[in-house]
């Protein structure tokens, strides 16, 4: 076969076949495509899409292309289960769920990334804590699963290795946003990882990678039919990013809104916890662990209620080389920033709403997250305390409580606040945070 001529298809308008996409994944991975073969594929197929079976073919030619984790040998007493979300401000949602459906039986491998553009990532919150190795090797990594129930890492070099050298070309020739290579991207590392069961978090709103409703169910259906006839079965929820998830932004600072949450101190902020539980119960279900979702989140409750998905927690950084007394003085662990200064409102009214990006922005702005892929990240800064949509405000009241490296930041951060939240009467009506569930059609 001849690359040009594979990409000279998809560009006219051709589905591809199984081996020639198998064959352009190969290249991709060998060097065999050069850098501009690579581009003109992406943007082929940014521009004429992909079939469901070109987007199965797509993402088992990249699970192909590297290591595909095996757990049997390990003799589990229970399923490998994993969670995946497209990204949103305030995401802390993998920190807590990850040991709360350890603590239910599960063995959760959960490989994440770091930040991209105004959204926080999981590996970043998780360097924040002394100590915590986000690369182990293998070894390591199955050890701690199978020790612990659950371990949260980054990718591994040799998992879908492929995918890396694609999304490096996508991520400079604007092509980060086709469907189909976003699809393949996401599920061609969670098929390699051996799971029995996935559930996607799926965004969407003015804080998420998907900013409408449409693209978001496109997203979440395309995921839902390419992982299962890939062999993963997975469902996925759809859930509202049109304000910050939690009170908390900032890699340190949503590590200790994390732990606050797995003791129970203070009130659990309620659309966080709600998304917590639907994708817990989801993937209890999903693992034959709970005979319905319904049965599954009533099991989340109570291993989050009794204490032992904070023990997992604390057990997991204990292992992956953290703190062992992590979770009773996570303070002394966590870098805290210089200057701390409340942004105010300037005006009356109730929250109407608030631009989601626009406060991850003002969070990437203070040093929380990179402009650039090499950019040193200050793990003390973000947000705290940020108000919810809805609440009722006179003037001077608190909108949110900053952490910045100095007083210019503060002071750029506190504009940048202000400008991204609405008020005004009369209150608005609330939505749900999880706007729908998307599952195979035999599943519904």
């Amino acid at each position: 076969m001849l690359p040009q001529e594979i990409i000279r298809k998809k560009r006219d308008g051709h589905e591809l076949s199984a081996e020639e996409i198998a064959f352009i994944a190969h290249g991709i991975a060998d060097n065999r495509l050069s850098e501009g073969q690579v581009a003109a594929f992406a943007m082929a197929v940014f521009f004429r899409g992909m079939t469901t079976d070109e987007r199965v073919a797509m993402t088992l030619g990249l699970v192909k292309s590297g290591v595909i984790l095996d757990w049997n040998d390990l003799d589990l007493p229970g399923p490998i289960l994993d969670k995946h979300s497209s990204g949103g401000v305030g995401d802390k949602v993998s920190l807590m769920l990850a040991p709360i459906v350890a603590a239910c039986g599960a063995f959760v491998p959960m490989i994440s990334g770091r930040g991209l553009g105004h959204t926080g990532g999981t590996l970043d919150k998780l360097s924040a804590i002394s100590g915590y190795e986000t690369q182990p090797d293998v070894a390591t990594f199955r050890k701690v699963v199978r020790e612990v129930g659950c371990a949260i890492i980054g990718q591994t070099d040799n998992l879908a290795p492929a995918d890396r050298r694609l999304y490096g070309v996508r991520d400079v020739t604007a092509t980060v946003e086709s469907i189909p290579l976003i699809v393949s991207s996401i599920l061609s590392k969670k098929v390699a990882a051996g799971l029995d069961g996935l559930v996607m978090d799926v965004k969407c709103g003015s804080g998420a990678f998907c900013d409408t409703e449409e693209m978001a169910r496109d997203l979440a259906g395309s995921l839902v039919a390419v992982a299962n006839q890939a062999g993963l079965s997975t469902t996925a929820l759809i859930t509202d990013m049109n304000s910050v998830l939690g009170r908390e932004v900032g890699n340190a600072l949503e590590i200790a809104e994390t732990v606050a949450y797995l003791k129970g101190e203070g009130v659990r902020d309620p659309r966080l916890h709600e998304v917590v539980m639907a994708l817990a119960g989801e993937m209890l279900a999903l693992g034959d662990l709970a005979p319905s979702v319904a049965s599954g989140r009533a099991r989340a409750e109570a291993a989050l209620d009794d204490g032992r998905a904070a023990d997992k927690f604390a057990r997991m950084v204990s292992a992956l080389g953290g703190p062992t007394d992590f979770l009773e003085h996570s303070s002394r662990y966590l870098l805290q920033a210089p200057v701390i200064k409340t942004c105010t409102s300037e005006r009356p009214g109730f929250v109407l709403s608030m631009n989601a990006r626009d406060v991850g922005v003002a969070v990437v702005a203070l040093g929380g997250g990179r402009s650039h892929a090499d950019d040193a990240i200050d793990p003390s800064v973000g947000l705290t305390e940020m108000i919810a949509v809805g609440t009722e405000v006179r003037t001077g009241s608190p909108l949110c409580v900053v952490h910045a490296a100095s007083e210019a930041d503060a002071d750029a951060a506190i504009a940048s606040i202000r400008r991204a939240i609405r008020f005004g009467t009369p209150a608005p009506a609330l939505t749900q945070v999880v706007i729908d569930r998307v599952a195979e059609q035999a599943d519904e």
